[in-house]
């Protein structure tokens, strides 16, 4: 009976003994960390557009053309020309440094039909008209960008050429005429801008307005007006002689285009 009562009492202390000595072991552990906040699920941002390269497109468009004739004669003409279609391609490069893009661009355009009419002068040999063709046009210039990801808001300057041919004297009394049997060209500074939207990784497209100023340019006509049936103005049968050297001045062409291109990464 004796060892059985011993026996409860040291399984008593025991018990006793460690839950005192988890109590001290409990009191000289750091306290419990905060509960840790949840995670939250950031989705990935896309790659931002990239202009950096070189691309090569083509373009579609109109163009017209507006400015002052005179001759040495002491007669003036308004500039009568009406838009016409403008098709060609372009070549260029950008360079991108966080927003700001800044490249060059090379542009060759054939203009269609594009036959610039002045009105008619009343002479003594008949009412006179002149005219040139306006073939094409072709531009080198600085391009400076601000990029927003896929769009390019872009101003360019620089200088540009204009191919005229075969500039000509016209009797609309009569219908004859004589011409400079030559083509040459007239250039002046470009100013313009656009949009250009990154729509594909290689693709882009804009919208384009471009201001090209032409310098004066001078044409000197030579030789002989027919009238035709009945005897001519100046009294000469075989038709009027002709001499006159023609000024175009404050001259300029405006083009606005759609345009599509390939950029090389």
């Amino acid at each position: 009976m004796m060892s059985k009562v011993l026996r409860i009492s040291g399984i008593a202390f025991c018990a006793a003994a460690g839950i005192s000595a988890s109590s001290v072991f409990a009191a000289d552990l750091p306290p419990a960390p905060p509960p840790r906040a949840p995670v939250q699920y950031v989705p990935a941002v896309g790659p931002i557009y990239n202009w950096t390269g070189f691309y090569i497109g083509g373009n579609v468009g109109a163009a017209w053309t507006q400015g002052k004739l005179s001759d040495s004669l002491g007669n003036s003409w308004s500039n009568a020309q009406q838009a016409v279609f403008t098709g060609g391609g372009q070549v260029g490069a950008n360079y991108q440094f966080n927003w700001a893009v800044v490249g060059i661009e090379a542009d060759f355009d054939w203009m269609a039909n594009n036959h610039n009419s002045s009105n008619a002068i009343d002479t003594t040999i008949g009412a006179i008209q002149f005219s040139a063709n306006n073939r094409w046009i072709t531009t080198v210039a600085a391009r400076f960008g601000v990029a927003a990801d896929n769009w390019l808001f872009y101003a360019k300057g620089g200088g540009g050429w204009v191919g005229v041919g075969n500039p000509t004297i016209t009797n609309l009394t009569t219908g004859g005429s004589i011409s400079v049997s030559n083509s040459n060209s007239n250039s002046g500074w470009l100013a313009g801008g656009g949009i250009e939207w990154g729509f594909a990784p290689n693709w882009t497209a804009r919208l384009e307005y471009d201001f090209l100023g032409l310098s004066s340019q001078t044409h000197t006509v030579t030789g002989t007006i027919p009238f035709g049936a009945g005897t001519p103005a100046c009294g000469v049968a075989a038709g009027c002689p002709f001499a006159d050297t023609l000024t175009v001045s404050n001259r300029d062409v405006q083009t606005l285009t759609l345009g599509i291109n390939y950029l090389f990464r």
